[in-house]
C-alpha cells in the first residue's frame, strides 16, 4: 500500500490553498452567510475555474477523473476555510454517484457535465441524514426511496428550512413523491450506489472535520503568541503549551486514518465501510479537542461574532452529526472488530 500523493496531488492541493486564502477571507464568508441564500454564484464559479468541481467528474464528461485520495486532501482545505459544504456534496458526494449509474441513464452526462462547470448544483440526500444540505437552492436532488436512487428535479420537491448553529449550513426537511420517472437505480444496484455514497459523504466530513482542526489549532497558536498576560506571551506557559500540543498531536494520528479510509474507497475494498467509519471518528475527535482547548486558549471572547475560531467552531459542531453521529460510526467499527475471525494486529495492516 503506497500512501505517497503525486506530484499533481500535492501541487494541486497548493494551488486551491493559495486561492482561498485570498477569495474566501473569514470577512467575505461572514458577508455571503448573512443572505438569504447564503451562497455566493461569484464565489463557485471562481471555485470551478480553479477545477474544483471537476475533480470527480470523468473525463469524458468533461472533468478531472481523479479520485477519493485527491479529496482526502481536498476536503481539508475546504474545512481549513470554512467552505460550505454544499461543495463537496455536489462535486464529489454527488458526481461520484451519478459518474457510477449506467452509461445510459437519462441525463447521466448532462448533469456530470454540469457540475464539472460548476452551472448546477446537486444535493443528496440519505437515510442517516435527516436533514438535506442545500436542498433549497439544488436544481436536483438525489434522493433515496428503499433501495431506490431517485435523480430529482427541484420543481418535484418541497422543503422546509431547518435552522443550523453553523450559519454557513442551510439544511431543509425535503417531501417528495417517488416515481418510475425520477428512479435511476433499484435493488443491489441501488443498495451498492448507496453504500458508496455513504462513504462517500463519510470521507468529505471526515476531512473537513480535519482541516477545521488544523484551522483552529493554527488560530490558537497565533493568539496564544500574541496575547500577554503577567508581561509573557501566554503561549510561553506550559500549560497552554500542553493544550496545543494535544490538538496537534490527536490531528497527526487522524491523518493516516483519512488517508487509509480514502485509500479503501478508491479501490473499491470490501473493508471500506469500516475505515470511512474510523476516519469519521479520529477526524472528529481531533476537531473537537481543537475546538475545546481553542476556547480555553482564546477564553470566552472565542464565541464571540468578532473573532474567527467561533466559524469553525460552530462548523465542527454542525458536521460531527453529518453522514452518521458517533454512535453510528462506532457500530460499524465494532461490528468489524468484534467479528468472528477479524483480521487484527500488525500482520493485517497492510494486508492488500
Amino acid at each position: 500500500m503506497d500512501f505517497t500523493f503525486t506530484d499533481d496531488q500535492l501541487s494541486f492541493r497548493e494551488a486551491v490553498s493559495r486561492f482561498l486564502m485570498t477569495e474566501a477571507a473569514p470577512e467575505m464568508l461572514r458577508e455571503i452567510w448573512e443572505t438569504d441564500p447564503g451562497r455566493s454564484p461569484a464565489l463557485r464559479g471562481k471555485l470551478a475555474a480553479q477545477g474544483l468541481t471537476a475533480l470527480s467528474v470523468p473525463e469524458d464528461c468533461g472533468g478531472l477523473g481523479m479520485d477519493d485520495v485527491a479529496w482526502a486532501l481536498m476536503s481539508q482545505e475546504l474545512g481549513y476555510y470554512a467552505i460550505p459544504d454544499s461543495l463537496a456534496d455536489a462535486a464529489y458526494v454527488a458526481a461520484g454517484l451519478i459518474a457510477s449509474l449506467p452509461a445510459g441513464c437519462a441525463g447521466r452526462e448532462d448533469w456530470l457535465a454540469r457540475i464539472a462547470d460548476g452551472s448546477a448544483r446537486v444535493a443528496v440526500g440519505h437515510a442517516v441524514n435527516p436533514l438535506v444540505a442545500d436542498a433549497q437552492s439544488a436544481d436536483l436532488l438525489l434522493l433515496p426511496h428503499g433501495d431506490e436512487v431517485h435523480l430529482v428535479p427541484r420543481a418535484l420537491v418541497d422543503v422546509i428550512a431547518n435552522p443550523s448553529i453553523d450559519l454557513s449550513r442551510r439544511l431543509s426537511r425535503v417531501m417528495w413523491e417517488p416515481s418510475s420517472a425520477t428512479v435511476a437505480a433499484s435493488g443491489e444496484a441501488g443498495r451498492r450506489l448507496w453504500a458508496d455514497t455513504l462513504n462517500r459523504g463519510v470521507l468529505a466530513v471526515a476531512g473537513q472535520l480535519l482541516g477545521l482542526a488544523q484551522r483552529m489549532l493554527d488560530l490558537s497558536v497565533d493568539y496564544a503568541a500574541q496575547r500577554k498576560q503577567f508581561g509573557k506571551p501566554i503561549g510561553s506557559f506550559q500549560a497552554v503549551k500542553h493544550h496545543l500540543a494535544d490538538v496537534a498531536t490527536r490531528i497527526e494520528f487522524a491523518k493516516p486514518v483519512l488517508y487509509r479510509a480514502a485509500h479503501a474507497l478508491a479501490h473499491g475494498r470490501a473493508d471500506a465501510d469500516v475505515h470511512a467509519s474510523h476516519a469519521k471518528l479520529a477526524c472528529g475527535e481531533a476537531a473537537w479537542l481543537a475546538a475545546r482547548h481553542g476556547i480555553q486558549v482564546h477564553g470566552a471572547m472565542g464565541y464571540t461574532w468578532e473573532v474567527d475560531l467561533q466559524m469553525f467552531m460552530k462548523r465542527t459542531w454542525a458536521l460531527d452529526a453529518a453522514w452518521g453521529d458517533r454512535g453510528f460510526h462506532k457500530s460499524r467499527v465494532a461490528d468489524a472488530v468484534l467479528a468472528d475471525g477479524a483480521e487484527l494486529g500488525p500482520g493485517h495492516t497492510f494486508k492488500e
